[in-house]
């Protein structure tokens, strides 16, 4: 047997936490957490990390189990299904009948932890699933049949190295919820605080491991099979495994937890519950007591006065932040895991499922946000290739048009208007008949937003996640500085080498509805990147932009002064003053309609604004953006000048022989 003692990973009140792994000769292995204090085995054998090998090789060794539960899921699934065939054939209204959907809830609990999280997900899909079977699929996020209390206590023990009743006051008698990998007592510790006390199923590895096995094992079958599907299913799988083998491990959520609450704990109106460590280990969890009521519960949200659609919104705006800011976002944030507090907050809960996505990937969804508002579909896919759903050798020429006609319901519309499941499932369509694969990174990144996104329909119909995400995604595109969303900002702005006065005016009205964003530090970031070599092109077009505005608005002033220098050196003048282009007057119209909103903008303010100019005006590469704003004024000024003196001279000259003639 080998002791492998790992480096401390927490602190707790009474010292350090080592997780220390021991790895018997067949190859199981045991976890064992210490503190200086106290020394604590867990009893049942459980893998630190998902490892599929090692799995493979435990079952290949054991068919007749294996086929065993083959059949164990067969029978009951094949039967259900049965039924649902025999009652169409009776006449019978399936989709109605609440004696089916309360069979299928009692299938996917008694086939154990994998499926109860294939109907979990099902439950947050109200344009999928229809109400009957939806009211019973929302009861396996906390409704299941709980396990023995005697049980519990034991695992309490064993974990805590005390007996319940020695580290909480209170203790419920029965859980309060019980869910796939564990239940919940809600206790009270000897220093008076409320607790949510977790508690692991029994036999949990075993179960989940042998389900895993035989998906993984029809995942590769068909990987190997079917030409069409080119999507790493068996990585999918992996990617699944590794997420519920951490979540089977407490500790690793506590850990989630906290670095959840750093990274998104200060955002307005999110609430993280707090870990007591000192009463945590793998197989127990000690958190915080959350008061709360769940957000598809609109009736009772309403009655305290909260609005549930508000909370929907903080949900949208925080997952963005995990996926886009900083990657590591929530995998699993059905309605259980939500909750709307008595004081108007949403509150997180089950730090389990957790998983993190890259920074190329959270810069090429922008990318391809960006370029879908922007109608280039060559340029998204190019974002698939980035992404990884297309190998660079891919020939894209059939793809970009097959883009085009996926978004074409949205040509006469916002793309904010679409849902995301509408575009899911008109990509996956688009998948199956292209070269595409989908990444592993990617099936849980769809998970999430796709229950975020069946939560919020479930509360308003008419939720759009696509449009409350676009003020993110602006302020995103105007304040960032990584080059790639400064590139996206370019093609976004400019086309065909002309710039979009409208898309800035939007961009800039979108971002002010984001509750993170400030006037000052896009006027500074702004200005930094105009002056830097990188903002070169969108400079040098937004000076001309600048410059053709300015001779629009003084059009008219210099046509006046023209005819009077015309009148003093005896030129004859007609002084007729020409109306600026339809193109010139609708950018001072966009001129005037961003100056608005730059006033209505929070942060917005001029006495603040004038110790921050004079800073800029010092700025070396302002003021080389200054200068090059005053020459080219200056060059197109007398141009415009010489072209007016020019242009009466030869009318003169036109005139001149037609009056010989009358004459």
């Amino acid at each position: 047997m080998m002791v492998k003692t790992l480096p401390p990973t927490s602190q707790t009140i009474e010292g350090e936490i080592y997780k220390t792994e021991v790895v018997s000769d067949n190859g199981t292995s045991a976890l064992v957490v210490r503190s200086p204090n106290r020394l604590i085995p867990s009893a049942e054998p459980e893998a630190v990390k998902y490892n599929a090998a090692e799995i493979a090789e435990h079952y290949q060794s054991r068919p007749l189990q294996v086929l065993q539960r083959i059949i164990t899921v067969l029978r009951p699934t094949l039967a259900f299904f049965f039924g649902l065939w025999w009652d169409s054939k009776r006449g019978i209204v399936v989709k109605n009948d609440r004696r089916r959907a309360v069979q299928l809830r009692e299938l996917l609990t008694r086939l154990g932890p994998a499926y109860i999280k294939i109907g979990q997900a099902l439950s947050t899909r109200p344009d999928l699933v229809p109400p009957t079977y939806l009211e019973e699929l929302t009861r396996l996020q906390d409704q299941l049949p709980p396990f023995p209390n005697e049980i519990a206590y034991q695992f309490i023990e064993e974990e805590l190295g005390a007996p319940p009743e020695d580290i909480y006051v209170e203790l419920s008698a029965q859980p309060i919820a019980a869910a796939s990998l564990g239940q919940v007592y809600k206790g009270k510790l000897k220093t008076g605080e409320e607790v949510a006390v977790k508690v692991q199923r029994p036999d949990l590895r075993e179960r989940i491991t042998i389900d895993l096995y035989i998906l993984r094992r029809i995942a590769g079958w068909v990987q190997r099979n079917v030409k069409r599907v080119r999507s790493d299913l068996v990585g999918i799988l992996d990617e699944l495994g590794d997420r519920i083998f951490e979540e089977m491990d407490y500790i690793h959520e506590g850990e989630n937890a906290e670095r959840f609450f750093q990274l998104y704990g200060h955002i307005k109106d999110i609430y993280v519950p707090k870990i007591y460590w000192e009463y945590t280990n793998r197989r127990v969890l000690t958190m915080e007591w959350i008061n709360g009521t769940k957000l598809t519960q609109t009736a009772e949200i309403a009655a305290q006065g909260i609005d549930a659609r508000y909370l929907i919104e903080v949900g949208v705006q925080c997952s963005l932040r995990q996926l886009l800011e900083h990657g590591f976002f929530h995998a699993d944030p059905h309605p259980g895991n939500l909750l709307a507090t008595p004081d108007g907050k949403l509150a997180y809960l089950d730090f389990g499922m957790m998983s993190e996505i890259k920074p190329p990937q959270r810069y090429g969804l922008i990318e391809a946000i960006v370029h879908v508002v922007n109608r280039d579909f060559e340029g998204l896919a190019q974002d698939y290739v980035k992404l990884d759903f297309l190998t660079p050798d891919t020939d894209l020429t059939p793809i970009i048009p097959a883009f085009a006609r996926v978004f074409a319901d949205a040509q006469g519309a916002s793309v904010a208007e679409l849902n995301i499941k509408s575009i899911t499932d008109e990509l996956s369509a688009l998948m199956y008949e292209y070269p595409f694969r989908v990444p592993p990174y990617y099936a849980l990144i769809i998970r999430s937003l796709v229950t975020l996104e069946g939560i919020a329909i479930f509360i308003d119909p008419n939720f759009k996640v696509l449009s409350e995400a676009y003020p993110y995604v602006s302020k995103r595109l105007l304040t960032d500085p990584a080059p790639q969303l400064r590139t996206s900002l370019r093609d976004l702005l400019f086309k065909e080498g002309k710039f979009r006065w409208n898309r800035l005016e939007n961009l800039l009205r979108n971002a002010r509805n984001n509750e993170d964003y400030d006037f000052n530090l896009v006027l500074n970031q702004g200005l930094d990147f105009l002056s830097s070599e990188r903002g070169a092109f969108i400079r040098d077009r937004l000076v001309d932009e600048f410059v053709n505005g300015v001779n629009a608005l003084g059009k008219n002033v210099l046509h006046n002064f023209t005819y009077l220098l015309r009148e003093q050196v005896g030129l004859t003048a007609v002084n007729e003053t020409p109306a600026a282009t339809v193109e010139q007057q609708q950018t001072l119209e966009h001129v005037k309609n961003i100056l608005k909103i730059l006033q209505e903008t929070r942060g917005f303010d001029p006495v603040r604004m004038a110790p921050q100019l004079a800073q800029l005006l010092v700025n070396p590469g302002v003021q080389r953006l200054g200068q090059q704003i005053g020459t080219r004024l200056v060059q197109k000024s007398l141009a415009h000048l010489i072209r007016e003196l020019l242009a009466a001279e030869d009318i003169e000259q036109i005139r001149t022989p037609r009056q010989g003639v009358q004459a």
